[in-house]
């Protein structure tokens, strides 16, 4: 288990304990935050799992698919941190990294 730092689109800054090996998505899902729908189940093709990763973690993150660019392209509010949380792995490298729920598209 690891610590996981969720700001809220209201900005509210919630810590939650997530099971290594799941992604970023499903332990924000099953720590009961519905900002994140997650419409497609993680199979990276909707866009609406959208998070803002602190970039001191960014060494950590795995490289991103051209399919997860294209689908950034596509939100409103993407920036140099954006990523979808369905495409990291909840793993050690990444406790008690922080992330920012995007505004929706």
């Amino acid at each position: 288990m690891g610590k996981l730092i969720v700001v809220t689109r209201e900005g509210e800054e919630l810590t939650i304990n997530g099971e290594f090996g799941l992604s970023v998505m499903e332990v924000i899902r099953a720590a009961g935050i519905d900002e994140i729908l997650a419409l497609c189940g993680g199979c990276c093709s909707c866009a609406t799992c959208h998070v803002h990763v602190d970039p001191t973690f960014a060494p950590a993150l795995p490289t991103m698919s051209e399919d997860e660019d294209d689908l950034l392209d596509a939100t409103s509010d993407r920036d140099a941190d954006s990523r979808l949380s369905c495409q990291l792995p909840f793993e050690p490298a990444l406790d008690g990294m922080r992330v920012r729920i995007a505004a929706e598209s």
